[in-house]
């Protein structure tokens, strides 16, 4: 299948472009930043998702993965507007199977930046949106809402030791996920999954449904 996956420089999304590779698919990816995968069946296009004039002109894709994602810097635009442009650029076709967008527990908890929280919470409102509209090709769409995951860009929390104890002490199996590990979960929805759509899986280690009772001993 010819897969279109957006942000595949690198934690992520480069993860679900080889998980993807590794099983013979066709990948392109789309990114403002050079991309860091060798691979015969791989195309990169260097673009920031926010440049709709240019975007490629990239027919019969059979599935849509938006997972270009920022926080702080433009985040509806990024997160949210882009998705939708992208969606309705390449996603609602007759040669679609699935279309995933790779969404944040943040926004069922609302536990993060503003900005973020919204452009994340609009993304579930999208993902239903989709659903209801690609489903008359016989195809699904669904966001994948990671926690916490061991990438560059929470380097930052990562490296701090107080602020990791404390994150661990928020996360009941007290661990990050790979992104190899959500790899794999993007794998299952858009390939082996045909029948869940519309939905929003949260897969955070239990962060989002920790909630400490506190009482007098």
């Amino acid at each position: 299948m010819k897969i279109l996956i957006t942000g595949t420089s690198q934690g992520i999304g480069k993860a679900i472009a080889e998980k993807f590779l590794q099983n013979s698919h066709e990948v392109i990816g789309i990114d403002r930043q050079t991309s860091k995968i060798d691979h015969n069946n791989y195309t990169h296009y260097r673009l920031d998702v926010r440049d709709y004039a240019n975007l490629p002109e990239i027919k019969n894709v059979n599935i849509l993965i938006n997972n270009a994602g920022t926080q702080n810097e433009d985040d509806i635009d990024i997160n949210l507007k882009a998705v939708i442009h992208f969606t309705e650029k390449y996603g609602i076709q007759d040669n679609i199977h699935s279309v995933l967008n790779i969404g944040s527990a943040s926004a069922h908890t609302g536990s993060e930046f503003p900005e973020y929280c919204a452009s994340k919470g609009g993304l579930l409102a999208y993902t239903k949106n989709v659903a209801m509209r690609v489903a008359k090709f016989g195809a699904i769409c669904n966001s994948l809402d990671p926690g916490g995951v061991i990438t560059p860009l929470n380097e930052c929390v990562m490296s701090d030791e107080n602020l990791w104890a404390q994150i661990m002490d928020e996360t009941p199996l007290r661990k990050w996920a790979t992104p190899e590990e959500i790899a794999n979960w993007a794998y299952f929805l858009t390939v082996e999954n045909t029948f869940c759509t519309g939905q929003s899986i949260v897969v955070d280690g239990g962060e989002s449904i920790n909630r400490k009772f506190i009482w007098k001993d």
